[in-house]
């Protein structure tokens, strides 16, 4: 494919998703660089986590919509690793594959925390040029107050102001619309009374400190219930402007509506801890949940016994979809009985127990998983059946050396499979 025409597939897909000041050569030009930095990545020659220096590069281009995100990591993903892979075997196309998938989540931290930065810095701006609007209406006050007015009707962001006694002097169209309210029914009503039980929490503790005198600003993130019953996440800043002797004149706030940006960070976690193809949490998230999990600990470790063979006989599509169907019935085996299916690397799953009651219950729950792929998969008129070896290990503290439980777990699991005391049925397909 070529570099030049990787960057040109890459300058397609972003095609559309915002309007930016670069011509099509320039921009070819700018994502041929970041493709070079990512291939070398996804290569392994140099470090993946320069992914996140290229998304901030492309957030810093004016990409900033979560579709360039989504299109950028399918060109890593796909396109990337076709570049490097295009006849490789089965082990190096998994290779790049892996580190194709690292490369891509590192990207997208990179791509989120460079968006982030790029709001706060804007709501900054925001806010310091209203406080300056705002303290300068005290000694020039008809020509300041024009300049308020406008900053505070035209700002994309919410402002509002409130009086020394936690009354609302006015809010623009942006907070009304965050708040779910109508702005006319607000002036003249206590904070109070416009939030409503439900949304007196930290904001309005921190609120009330302002009025007292007991600090002078703060920021948080608060979520927001409005009055529909939807919930709107709030980047809030709120600052006191005193009087010559002190004394608090009113407040101003400043909020910024970060919902989709946190929902797409909820995504981007998801997609960072969670396997891709069956939907379970990979070896990231299975670690930490390891690391803290509550004592005494019990896993199961199993390997699916005849999977090879169904690849070779049917191909990958159909073993991803086996491996779909496996990890469904796996989890819906075991869930109720308060385990977790971690999904660890080809074939292999990892089952984890807290306040696990010792071997009984370990031996209760294999059976599970093993009566869970008892019965055959239908895939387009075709019953394949595999079948599963299974280690476990019990310890009553909290796990510490964390890779030796693993190598005592898969120990456990091979020494079953070598003595056949639940081998697979072998595959089979059926037209």
């Amino acid at each position: 494919m070529g570099l030049r025409e990787l960057a040109v597939r890459w300058a397609d897909a972003l095609d559309g998703v915002v309007a930016p000041t670069r011509t099509r050569n320039q921009i070819e030009g700018l994502l041929a660089e970041l493709a070079d930095v990512l291939l070398a990545a996804v290569r392994g020659t140099i470090d993946g986590k320069v992914a996140k220096d290229a998304a901030a590069v492309l957030v810093a281009a004016n990409y900033r919509d979560p579709i360039a995100l989504s299109r950028s990591v399918q060109v890593i993903c796909w396109d990337m690793v076709r570049e490097i892979c295009p006849t490789g075997t089965e082990s190096e196309y998994g290779a790049v594959r892996e580190r194709a998938i690292v490369v891509a989540a590192d990207f997208a931290a990179g791509f989120t925390s460079a968006l982030r930065s790029a709001v706060l810095a804007e709501q900054e701006t925001t806010l310091a040029a209203a406080l300056s609007a705002a303290q300068e209406a005290e000694v020039r006050r008809q020509l300041s107050e024009a300049r308020f007015e406008a900053v505070f009707a035209g700002a994309s962001v919410g402002i509002g102001t409130i009086d020394a006694t936690g009354r609302v002097l006015d809010v623009n169209a942006a907070l009304a619309e965050m708040l779910g309210q109508p702005a006319s029914v607000m002036p003249g009503r206590s904070v109070a009374e416009i939030l409503g039980p439900a949304n007196i929490g930290d904001a309005y503790a921190e609120f009330e400190r302002l009025l007292n005198g007991g600090a002078d600003r703060f920021r948080l993130e608060t979520d927001h219930l409005r009055p529909d019953g939807t919930i709107a996440s709030i980047d809030l800043s709120m600052s006191a402007v005193r009087d010559s002797g002190g004394r608090v004149h009113f407040l101003i706030g400043i909020a910024v509506d970060v919902t989709e940006r946190k929902k797409l960070a909820d995504r981007l976690w998801h997609d960072a801890n969670h396997d891709s193809l069956t939907g379970l949490p990979n070896r990231v998230l299975f670690f930490d949940r390891l690391a803290n999990a509550t004592p005494p600990v019990g896993l199961c470790y199993l390997d699916l016994d005849g999977f090879k063979e169904v690849n070779d006989v049917w191909g990958h599509t159909v073993g991803d979809r086996v491996l779909r169907d496996v990890a469904q019935r796996l989890r819906e085996s075991v869930e109720p009985a308060g385990g977790l299916v971690a999904r660890i690397g080809g074939d292999e799953f990892i089952v984890l127990v807290e306040r696990c009651t010792g071997a009984d219950q370990l031996a209760l729950i294999s059976g599970l998983l093993l009566d869970a792929l008892a019965a055959p998969i239908q895939l387009a008129g075709r019953a394949v059946v595999v079948g599963a070896s299974i280690g476990t290990v019990f310890v009553l503290g909290r796990p510490t050396a964390i890779d030796e439980l693993m190598h005592a777990a898969d120990t456990a699991m091979y020494r079953n499979k070598s003595a056949g005391a639940r081998s697979a049925r072998g595959p089979r397909g059926r037209d």
